[in-house]
């Protein structure tokens, strides 16, 4: 047996691991790791890991003319085939539905949309970095046209993402009127049940002054107002920083509460409605006319530009890409995203501990419980 101050030592270490510097600890692979465990106040613990990397894709770089035809629009094919490929496409689905058939429900509950607007894989493209000329960047853009307006959205393949920290660098660009986003995602039963749904979201409205950020536990409106409690619209920390220049975006929702951070600092933090159930993962650029969006002048565009994404999260999907990456039943090789010198490469902080660890997020005192009654 483990002795219990052991125990406890690891146990109160791991809880309080949050403030080493970057590049401290050796680069490791994902093979290597057992789990992750983030930096947040009270130390997180997820079981997989996944990193999407636009920068170095010259070959797919493809900035397509927009599509005027509604019809051309939502029928359009990827604009690369870098969005075929399996390292993609077996984990993001590119959209092109509609908000025809909510408009035509005439509740104002579900939508006040004033636009019809349809998603279009046509919008989603890689492209050079105007700043950093070298590299490249996935583009997700909005448009006005004369009679409609098209969007873009990638949602997660799988809808059982069951806590997470996602992260991405991005900005965002255009004239008022449009919103773009990085937020889980649970419908509710029926369109009408819009009270029933579960959705955390990080969001950028381009109405909004330059240092505004909105974080919001939805729902956070209802038929007859503002739902107090489920929205911060909060300003960047620190001074000068807008959406239209590039940071780090990092969304942690865990059991009780979603936090945000910015460039590493703590944002916002909200525990009123928290989701709860598993959801899917989702990236949007759109508009489409009602009070929460505005209305895009005709003609202009809006985009949402991203250098990558990262996740640390738990999945409850049985089968498919999740279960071939399914943890043994002990986490022995504590990793990070947080404590890295690299990007998108965990390292390792803590190794040889055999700390029992189920498909649910980890929670310090969980482990402290745990680990008394380990075996070496």
């Amino acid at each position: 047996m483990i002795d219990l101050a052991r125990s406890l030592t690891f146990a109160l270490t791991s809880a309080s691991m949050v403030a080493v510097a970057r590049g401290e600890f050796a680069l490791t692979t994902d093979s290597n790791c057992h789990c992750y465990q983030t930096n947040a106040t009270q130390s997180n613990y997820f079981s997989h890991h996944r990193f999407f990397d636009f920068r170095s894709l010259q070959d797919h770089i493809n900035v397509p003319n927009p599509i005027d035809n509604w019809d051309d629009s939502a029928g359009a094919p990827p604009t690369s085939d870098y969005f075929t490929n399996s390292q993609f496409a077996d984990v993001w689905s590119i959209q092109n539905w509609s908000n025809s058939e909510l408009i035509d429900l005439d509740n104002s509950t579900i939508t006040d949309a004033t636009l019809q607007m349809v998603n279009s894989p046509n919008n989603i493209y890689i492209e050079r970095d105007e700043q950093q000329p070298d590299n490249t960047h996935l583009t997700l853009r909005t448009i006005r046209h004369h009679d409609f307006q098209s969007a873009a959205e990638f949602e997660s393949v799988s809808e059982k993402y069951h806590f997470l920290s996602m992260r991405m660098e991005a900005r965002t660009q255009g004239p008022p009127g449009a919103v773009t986003a990085m937020f889980t995602y649970r419908a509710p039963p029926n369109p009408e049940d819009t009270d029933l749904v579960q959705e955390a979201d990080l969001e950028f409205l381009t109405r909004d002054p330059p240092h505004y950020v909105s974080f919001t536990n939805q729902p956070a409106w209802n038929s007859t107002s503002d739902i107090p409690g489920a929205s911060h619209n909060v300003t960047f920390p620190g001074p000068g920083r807008r959406w239209s220049d590039w940071a780090e975006y990092r969304m942690d929702w865990t059991p009780g509460s979603s936090t945000w951070f910015v460039d590493g600092e703590l944002a916002s933090h909200i525990t009123f409605q928290a989701p709860r159930d598993p959801s899917q993962v989702i990236f949007n650029a759109w508009s489409d006319g009602g009070s929460w969006s505005g209305r895009m002048p005709k003609g202009s565009t809006a985009y949402l530009q991203i250098r990558w994404i990262e996740m640390v999260y738990n999945n409850t999907d049985s089968h498919g890409q999740h279960s071939k990456q399914e943890k043994q039943s002990t986490c022995e090789n504590v990793c990070s995203i947080d404590e890295t010198s690299k990007i998108g490469t965990p390292v390792l902080v803590s190794a040889g501990y055999r700390q029992a660890v189920q498909t649910a997020l980890l929670w310090s005192p969980v482990l402290v419980a745990s680990l008394m009654s380990l075996v070496v």
